[in-house]
């Protein structure tokens, strides 16, 4: 189903998730340049929008993009990631009018720019505020995998590895308890 809707898009990432265990069908991770086809591309589909988030994570701001449908089943996000050193996005409110006041409080709580934004003014902050609240030391963040769950369809070489998460410790055989000598 997604590769139809999405045809035409190059991913990152695409990963079958369980609906059960994450709520949604699809979550695609796509380079910020094909943020728009995408967008477009479920909006032709008749997906809406149901919220634009971000988490900060170790490699970046993942930007997450909640999309669904009334009549066919399949929650799908499309996440991109954005370095923290520049991190600017193209805003899909001239594709999805409900995304702008998302794209703001986005813009205001991790200081993510959407490009192309009609109005990104503080939704929640002050004017004057000069913080992002939500931006994390270092130390605090955790890992891109940590926010995926599912089975992974189809990945670039090499971002396999960004949302793959390590492998579990082995955990050492239960100690049986010392047997007592025959007396």
């Amino acid at each position: 189903m997604i590769e139809s809707v999405l045809a035409g898009v190059t991913a990152k990432c695409r990963v079958k998730c369980s609906v059960a265990k994450t709520g949604q069908e699809w979550s695609v991770f796509l380079p910020a340049d094909q943020l728009l086809k995408a967008v477009r591309n479920l909006d032709k589909e008749g997906y809406f929008i149901e919220d634009v988030c971000a988490v900060d994570a170790k490699e970046g701001f993942l930007v997450v993009y909640h999309f669904d449908h009334f009549l066919k089943p399949g929650r799908v996000s499309l996440k991109v990631l954005v370095p923290h050193a520049a991190p600017k996005i193209p805003s899909i409110a001239g594709i999805f009018s409900g995304a702008d006041w998302h794209e703001r409080e986005t813009h205001d709580f991790h200081g993510i720019e959407f490009l192309g934004h009609p109005h990104l003014v503080p939704l929640l902050l002050p004017d004057d505020a000069n913080i992002h609240p939500l931006v994390k030391e270092d130390k605090a963040r955790a890992a891109v995998c940590a926010f995926t769950s599912g089975e992974i369809v189809a990945c670039e070489p090499g971002f396999e590895a960004t949302v793959t998460p390590p492998p579990e410790p082995k955990k050492e055989e239960a100690k049986k308890p010392a047997e007592k000598p025959a007396a």
